[in-house]
This record gives C-alpha cells, sequence and structure tokens, in this order.
C-alpha cells in the first residue's frame, strides 16, 4: 500500500519525505529536483505496542508501517506533457491514496513555479491537471469499448454508459472521488475502481508552514481550511523543513527542541496516522518470548486472512483465532486475568479481525 506525496514543485514534498523516512538528505530548491521518484517505509506510530511489550515482557517491538512515494511537482500542464508531465502523472496512477504537499508560506529564496496567488488556486491547479488526466484516459477507454460493442455484448454497452457518466461528472468540475462518496453500490464501486482514475483517489492534504508559523493566525492555512472545507479532504499543517531538522537529532532531544519552539509535539505522527486510516487500514497485534508485532490489514478483513498476513501457511491451515481485544488486556494486567474474565475468546473463520486485536492464530498444514 502505498501513499503518493503529490504538489507542484517547490512546496516541500521531498522536504517532507525526508522528515518522515528520517533519510535527512539535502533538497535542492528548484523546480524538479527529484525526478525518479524516491521510496520510504514509515513506521506507524502506535503507543499501544510499547504497552502491549510491557505486559508481556519483552524487548522487540516491530511496528506496522506505510509506503511513502516522493513523486516529483506537476505543473499546469501536466495533463498536456508540460514539466516533466505524463511520467510523473503515471507515477500517481502506481500509488493507492494522494497526500498533497501545498505551500503555505512565503519565501524569496524559494523558486516559484505557479502565477497562482493563494494555496487554494495552487490545489485546484494540481486537482485540474488529474481531472484532465482521467477525462484523457476514459476516453481513450471509452474508443476501445466501443470497437468491441459492435458485438452486440449489452455488457460492453453499460460499460459505455458508466464511462460517459464519469466524463460528464469530470467534465462538470468533479473530482471521482465525490461520486464515489454519493455510492453505497459495491459493485458500482468496484467497477469505478478498476479503471484507476487519478481523481478516484482518497486524498490528505498538507499545510506546508514556516518555521515560526501560527496555526491560529496564519491567512493562508486558513483561507485553505476554508477552501476545502466541503470536500471532505483533512488538512494538517505541518512545518516540513523544521521537522526534517528535528528529525536529525538524537531521539531524546527531539521533544525538548518541539518544546522550545512552542509546537508541543510532531505533526509527523498525525500525517502517518491519518495517512494509515485513508488507506483503511487497521492494525492487529501478536506476540511471543521474543517480540510482539503489528500487523497490517484493511479493515473488514476476516481472520484466515488476517493469518494470512503472517504466512500463508497459517491462511491455508487456519483453525482458529484465539482473540483478546488490547483495551481489556490493558485493563486486566496480563494474559491469565483476561482468561479468567472469558475476554479471551476462540474465533473462526468468519471473524472480522478488529484494530487493536491482539491474536494468537492456531492453524495446521
Amino acid at each position: 500500500m502505498k501513499i503518493g506525496i503529490v504538489g507542484l514543485p517547490n512546496v516541500g514534498k521531498s522536504t517532507l519525505f525526508n522528515a518522515l523516512t528520517g533519510a535527512g538528505a539535502n533538497v535542492a530548491n528548484y523546480p524538479f529536483c527529484t525526478i525518479d521518484p524516491n521510496i520510504g517505509i514509515v513506521p506507524v506510530p502506535d503507543s499501544r505496542l510499547k504497552r502491549l511489550a510491557k505486559i508481556v515482557n519483552v524487548a522487540t517491538l516491530i511496528p506496522a508501517v506505510v509506503e511513502f512515494v516522493d513523486i516529483a511537482g506537476l505543473v499546469k500542464g501536466a495533463s498536456k506533457g508540460e514539466g516533466l508531465g505524463n511520467q510523473f502523472l503515471s507515477h500517481i496512477r502506481e500509488v493507492d491514496a494522494i497526500l498533497h504537499v501545498i505551500r503555505c508560506f512565503s519565501d524569496d529564496h524559494i523558486t516559484p513555479t505557479n502565477e497562482s496567488s493563494s494555496p487554494a488556486d495552487d490545489f485546484k491547479t494540481v486537482e485540474l491537471e488529474l481531472m484532465i488526466a482521467d477525462i484523457e484516459h476514459l476516453e481513450r477507454r471509452r474508443d476501445r469499448v466501443a470497437r468491441q460493442a459492435k458485438s452486440n455484448d449489452p455488457t460492453l454497452f453499460r460499460e459505455l454508459e458508466s464511462i460517459n457518466q464519469l466524463i460528464a461528472h469530470l467534465n462538470g468540475g468533479n473530482t471521482v472521488r465525490t461520486l464515489l462518496a454519493a455510492l453505497d453500490n459495491r459493485e458500482d464501486i468496484r467497477r469505478i475502481k478498476q479503471y484507476r482514475l487519478l481523481t478516484a483517489k482518497p486524498i490528505l492534504v498538507v499545510a506546508n508552514m514556516s518555521d515560526s508559523y501560527d496555526r491560529n493566525n496564519t491567512p493562508e492555512l486558513t483561507d485553505l481550511q476554508f477552501f476545502l472545507e466541503d470536500s471532505g479532504a483533512t488538512v494538517i499543517p505541518v512545518s516540513a523543513r523544521l521537522e526534517a531538522e528535528i528529525t536529525e537529532l538524537p531521539e531524546e532531544d527531539q521533544q525538548a527542541f518541539f518544546d522550545e519552539m512552542g509546537l508541543g509535539k510532531s505533526a509527523l505522527n498525525r500525517v502517518i496516522q491519518e495517512s494509515y486510516q485513508l488507506l483503511g487500514l487497521i492494525s492487529f497485534f501478536t506476540r511471543n518470548e521474543n517480540e510482539v508485532r503489528a500487523w497490517t490489514i484493511r479493515q473488514g478483513t476476516l481472520a484466515p486472512s488476517a493469518a494470512g498476513t503472517i504466512h500463508t501457511d497459517f491462511e491455508r491451515g487456519f483453525i482458529r483465532a484465539e482473540v483478546v481485544s488490547f483495551d481489556d488486556l490493558e485493563a486486566f494486567g496480563s494474559f491469565a486475568a483476561a482468561r479468567e474474565r472469558g475476554r479471551i475468546r476462540s474465533e473462526g473463520k468468519t471473524y472480522v479481525v478488529r484494530d487493536g486485536d491482539v491474536i494468537l492464530f492456531r492453524f495446521n498444514v
């Protein structure tokens, strides 16, 4: 599961990527300093993991992870090949969700790449390019299906109708996300998602702020939040440059630096957690005498499939899952106490795993 970091050139995408991954690489302040996408595996902050390790008295913790892809900047006209247009659009098509970075401060040392007057305009520029790319993608698909439909296959006629509806929706200035949000028919949703449209991908917005921003008194941030108020997109203010610098400090000094700057805590944890949730992901936990570990699954995953994320043999030979919620385990203080209170359950193949479940899988192959 990948999240693509997207935006105009020089808005701080690579700086944010370095902060998220702790890469610490030098980032050039000119357009297109990123050409091939960089990929980073980032642990998902989850305080439950450390608390679980304390309960079972082990030292090794293995967190869940999410994958971030630093994609080079889009410019106005990217859908027509401007900048490195189509190459970058293809990179976005390969990710599962979009983290859209928008610069919400001015800096004379940063080369401007857009003539827009506001962060909202920057957002609209990128969204428009993605919508145009989706229309062109669907039009090519429509041409192919129309040729095949001469065989009078009713399935193809239905697909043509669906494609025309999508094109009309996009031509009205609407993203496919808004259409998906209004649908409750799983078959319709599946059919739309098969086209891998750029504006169908879930989105999280990061407002890249100055090092000394005041989130309660930054007009650019306020205007962006107001503009996106009805879009359903979450906006997270982050000073990417400051966060990147702090990640280079020893871990024990990082919180002191945040306190000194009056920020309280890193905004990166929220970005990572929101990104994880944006993909519809949850974590369950396992433990043994050596380690506790968080595993990533989609919401709605059945127990055998969850077991398969550990090893295919676990799914193939699944017998049952012994499950206790993390909250119950923490409340009673041990597995023995939780078992005595009847809080460790035996679940079968139809059990839907919940976020925070601590599971022991029984299997036989």
